[in-house]
C-alpha cells in the first residue's frame, strides 16, 4: 500500500505531529515542578501523574478536531479500546513517566494513526532531548526533515542492543535474564533507558542494532514500529511472526542481524523460532 493509496494520510501525520507538539510543550513547562507533582499508583512501579492525563486530553481534543471521526487509544484515557479497528489514534502521551518524575531525560509523546489494524502515521516527539521523528506508511521515516536509516551493522560483537526490563512483570524475569546471559557475552552493550518509543525510535535512526522487551501494550510500540519499518529495519514478535499493534513481545533490529537475534532470545527456550548462524 503505497502513501498515494490514501490521500489523507499525510494529513494524518501533520495532525500528529501538531497534536504532539501541544503536549510536547506542556510536557516541558511542567517539567519544571517535576519534583513537587502528585504520583497516583496505577499498579505496582507503575505511576501517572497530572501531566500524563493532561496531555492525552490535549493530544485527543487536538486530533479529534482535525481528524473527524478518529477514535483515540490512549494509555490514561482509553486503554480498554480496541486499537485493531476502524481509524484510530493510538496515544502514549508521556512515555517514559517514570523518568519524568525523577527528572531523568528521556521520554517522549508517541502518537499511531492506524486503519483497521495498519499503521497509517507515526510520531514519536523526543520531549527531553530535542527532535521529532516521523513516518508515513511507504514514504519512509524522518528526523524532523532528515531521512532516517537503522544501522548496517553485520556483527553481534558490534552491535548495541536496547532493551526493556520486565519490572511490571516478575513472572518473566527468569525468561528475561536468560536471554540477556546469552547476548552480554557475545555483543557490545545492552541499554534500558526506560521508554520504547524511544528505543524503538534510536534502532529507526542507527543509534542501536536491536531492541527486545517482553510485553509492551499497544500505545508503547504502534508510532516506534512504523518508525523501525520505515527506516528499513525489521520487526516481530519472538516468533519471528508480524508483530500486531495489540500488543505482546517485541523483536526489532536492523534486519541483518534480525534472524540471529531471534535465535539467541530464543535459544534453549521451545519456541518455534528458527534458529540462524551468527551473521558474518
Amino acid at each position: 500500500m503505497t502513501s498515494s493509496a490514501h490521500p489523507k494520510r499525510q494529513e494524518w501525520r501533520d495532525a500528529a505531529i501538531a497534536a504532539a507538539d501541544t503536549a510536547a510543550r506542556f510536557i516541558t513547562h511542567e517539567a519544571m515542578s517535576h519534583r513537587t507533582l502528585a504520583w497516583e499508583e496505577k499498579s505496582a512501579t507503575d505511576f501517572v501523574s497530572r501531566v500524563d492525563v493532561g496531555a492525552e486530553e490535549r493530544i485527543r481534543d487536538m486530533l479529534a478536531a482535525r481528524i473527524p471521526g478518529i477514535r483515540i487509544v490512549g494509555e490514561e484515557l482509553s486503554a480498554d479500546a480496541r486499537p485493531d479497528e476502524g481509524l484510530v489514534a493510538i496515544v502514549d502521551p508521556l512515555d517514559g513517566t517514570t523518568n519524568f518524575l525523577h527528572g531523568f531525560p528521556n521520554y517522549g509523546v508517541s502518537i499511531c494513526i492506524a486503519l483497521d489494524g495498519a499503521p497509517q502515521a507515526g510520531i514519536v516527539h523526543d520531549v527531553a532531548r530535542g527532535g521529532v521523528l516521523h513516518a508515513t506508511a511507504g514514504d519512509g521515516a524522518f528526523l524532523d526533515s532528515r531521512r532516517l536509516r537503522v544501522s548496517t551493522t553485520v556483527t553481534p560483537a558490534r552491535a548495541l542492543i536496547g532493551t526493556g526490563i520486565p519490572f511490571k512483570d516478575v513472572s518473566q524475569a527468569d525468561l528475561y535474564l536468560r536471554q540477556l546471559r546469552r547476548l552480554m557475552p557475545i555483543i557490545s552493550g545492552v541499554r534500558r533507558a526506560g521508554s520504547a518509543a524511544l528505543d524503538l525510535s534510536d534502532v529507526a535512526r542507527g543509534r542501536f542494532d536491536g531492541f527486545w522487551e517482553l510485553f509492551l501494550n499497544p500505545w508503547d510500540l504502534a508510532a516506534g514500529v512504523l518508525l523501525v519499518r520505515e527506516a528499513g529495519g525489521r520487526v516481530t514478535d519472538l516468533e519471528g511472526r508480524h508483530a500486531p499493534l495489540t500488543g505482546g513481545p517485541i523483536v526489532a533490529s536492523n534486519g541483518i542481524l534480525h534472524d540471529w537475534f531471534l535465535a539467541m532470545l530464543n535459544e534453549g527456550e521451545g519456541t518455534t523460532a528458527a534458529s540462524a548462524p551468527d551473521p558474518t
